[in-house]
């Protein structure tokens, strides 16, 4: 046991612990201050020991705290750098970063490359595989895992464009968006999309009383019905070109076409960007375009004609048609539309036995972007930047 030591502080000195007690941002310091003074007052080491604080220290460390303030004073309370817990991660690694680098080579394998047979892997598992870390108990590697910042976590859906031409497409829509903004509405590109939708509500979230009671989506006796909705985005005012039809066949696409060209009376070229749904390059549809020349594959039913038929309409429309990578919906700006009308209009709505009202109020709610919105542009992340595959391309925004 160490010998009882006696601290005698002048008034300054005292002043100033107390300062530390009162104002110090860091709790240890208040702490150490704090039972400093308590010594000075003349209470002893196994006293201040117990009462100290929450956590009941060892008596050797009140007195170790004496003897470095009596020789460095306020100084001599500070931590030292380097003190505190080790990151004891494994012996092979000097820092978190490389433990948590290499661990997490494992974790994005399938527990089956290390001869697991599981399809997740578990803390168990990893602590099989990861021997090196040396952790003995399923706790032991929850608690690392947190100390590294990897926690378990509900997965999402995920899928990359299998397209082999992925950037070179992006790329080429990028470089005819930047062309389009110099020629002052000569030429213009916009990006297109359908959506079809149902009488029936979408189920999402609602606010209801906490508990087992849940928001009810009511749906109606009827069929459900359905109606489909082409639209354009330009990227550059935000304004919305639609049509709501039954369905889309070739008649159906060329009349909306029409309504595109009509909103740009003066472009002498309209680049329209659309995914590779085989009907936007059926043969009768491109015939109402200028001639098309496509640089990638189509991917068409392989029965149709590569002649229009006889019902074909010639009609010369200004358009020239720019692909999209196949299953790469994210890259088309327009998808975020559709989001947000599901989301003010269709989700959870009231109007299941009011087909004709659903359908006027989803034209009514289009209606608003006609002319152009802001807004719009910035929901779908297309205000105020140049580039709009600046990440997948690399580029600067």
């Amino acid at each position: 046991m160490p010998k009882p030591i006696e601290l005698a502080l002048t008034d300054s000195q005292r002043h100033e612990l107390e300062r530390i007690v009162s104002t110090d941002q860091h709790p240890y310091m208040r702490e150490r201050a704090s039972a400093l003074i308590k010594i000075a007052s003349g209470h002893s080491g196994q006293e201040v020991a117990i009462n100290i604080g929450l956590k009941r220290r060892n008596e050797d460390t009140i007195y170790e705290w004496v003897h470095k303030y009596l020789s460095r004073g306020v100084l001599g309370l500070v931590a030292e750098s380097g003190r505190g817990r080790k990151p004891a991660y494994s012996a092979r690694h000097a820092t978190a970063e490389a433990a948590r680098d290499e661990l997490m080579l494992v974790v994005h394998g399938t527990p089956r490359q290390y001869g697991v047979e599981l399809t997740r892997w578990t803390l168990d598992a990893l602590r099989k595989v990861c021997d090196y870390l040396e952790v003995q108990t399923r706790g032991g590697m929850s608690q690392l895992l947190k100390r590294l910042g990897i926690s378990y976590k509900r997965a999402r859906d995920y899928v990359h464009s299998p397209d082999t031409h992925y950037l070179d497409k992006l790329k080429s829509i990028q470089a005819c968006l930047e062309y389009a903004r110099t020629t002052q509405g000569r030429e213009v590109l916009v990006f297109q999309d359908e959506l079809t939708f149902y009488r029936q509500p979408t189920l999402a979230c609602a606010y209801e009383l906490c508990g087992h009671t849940q928001a009810l989506a009511y749906r109606s006796w009827s069929a459900n019905s359905s109606q489909r909705i082409s639209a354009v985005l330009d990227p550059l005012d935000g304004s919305v070109v639609f049509l709501r039809r039954s369905h889309f066949d070739v008649t159906g696409l060329i009349k909306f076409y029409q309504l595109v060209c009509a909103k740009y009376p003066d472009a002498s070229l309209i680049h329209i960007v659309q995914d590779n749904w085989p009907m936007h390059f059926h043969p009768d549809v491109r015939a109402a375009f200028l001639p098309q020349t496509f640089s990638y594959a189509l991917s068409v039913p392989r029965h149709w004609s590569k002649e229009p038929t006889a019902k074909a309409k010639f009609l010369s429309l200004p358009i020239r048609l720019e692909l999209l990578p196949t299953y790469s919906s994210w890259t088309n700006p327009i998808e975020k539309l559709w989001r947000l009308l599901k989301q003010d209009v269709l989700h959870v709505h009231r109007l299941a036995d009011e087909w004709k009202e659903l359908c006027a109020r989803v034209d009514q709610y289009l209606s608003q972007f006609v002319n152009g919105s802001t807004d719009l542009l910035r929901y779908v992340g297309l205000s105020g930047t140049k580039n709009i595959y600046s990440h997948a391309l690399g580029l600067a925004k």
